[in-house]
């Protein structure tokens, strides 16, 4: 089984996390503006708490966003320092499914609407379905979403507008919405599209259940090639000095 450290900065919350020898261990706060400061401590807690070390992982895991432009480009810069270290591999992963994978984990949801708040009136927004996959030479299944509404940064009149045209608003009980983004913005709330559920931020405890079966498969990237998803076409993200 693999030894996986997990990290995630792209919002207002903090988190950090173990997958070893299949137990799942976990840390997480809210830092707002004091990631960089937290998340290293939170990693050598962790990691001391497991009597494990860095060079000891397979693979280190982050949240490659959405979300706040400070917030992700300090995750994945932690994250190309780490990996680069420690000569280990790195699997991103979405703060939208994430956080759908919370849903499906703690309710047992399997329709989710994701949508953070993204500031100036927007939302980083997603629809996704899950399923079960099996791989080959394992016994276990493994989650995986399947995308209906691809990630986007909308506004909330725009994603109201998508969802009625393919039906979605008209069956909303049957989504399970998470995300601080449907109780920020009034226009959610006049369709019947208010938060149904406790689950407000990503947590990099189960960015690790869809981490997993990309490692198994060899789904994984180079520290020099990580690649923040901003979904804003004016913020860039400037590579390690000398990378292509």
């Amino acid at each position: 089984m693999a030894t996986l450290l997990a990290l995630d900065a792209s919002t207002e919350a903090c988190s950090v996390a173990l997958l070893h020898n299949g137990e799942k261990t976990s840390l997480d706060e809210l830092a707002n503006r004091a990631h960089t400061q937290r998340i290293l401590p939170m990693i050598d807690n962790l990691l001391s708490q497991s009597g494990l070390k860095l060079n000891q992982m397979d693979a280190i895991v982050f949240g490659q966003g959405p979300g706040s432009f400070t917030g992700v480009r300090v995750g994945a810069g932690i994250v190309q320092g780490l990996a680069l270290g420690a000569d280990l591999p790195v699997i991103g992963i979405s703060n939208l499914e994430a956080m759908a994978q919370q849903a499906y984990e703690r309710h047992n949801a399997t329709q989710v609407m994701t949508a953070i708040d993204a500031r100036m009136n927007e939302v980083y927004f997603s629809q996704i379905k899950h399923q079960l996959i099996c791989l080959p030479d394992q016994l276990d299944k493994f989650s995986q979403w399947e995308t209906l509404i691809a990630e986007e940064v909308a506004s909330p009149k725009a994603v109201i507008k998508q969802l009625s045209e393919n039906a979605t608003l008209m069956q909303a009980s049957h989504w399970q919405r998470v995300g601080t983004g449907w109780n920020v913005y009034s226009e959610f709330w006049h369709v019947g599209l208010d938060l149904n559920s406790d689950i407000l931020l990503p947590s990099a405890r189960f960015m690790l259940s869809l981490a997993l079966p990309k490692f198994l498969q060899k789904q994984w990237q180079e520290a020099t090639s990580v690649e923040p998803v901003y979904l804003r076409n004016q913020v860039t993200w400037k590579k390690l000095p000398n990378r292509d």
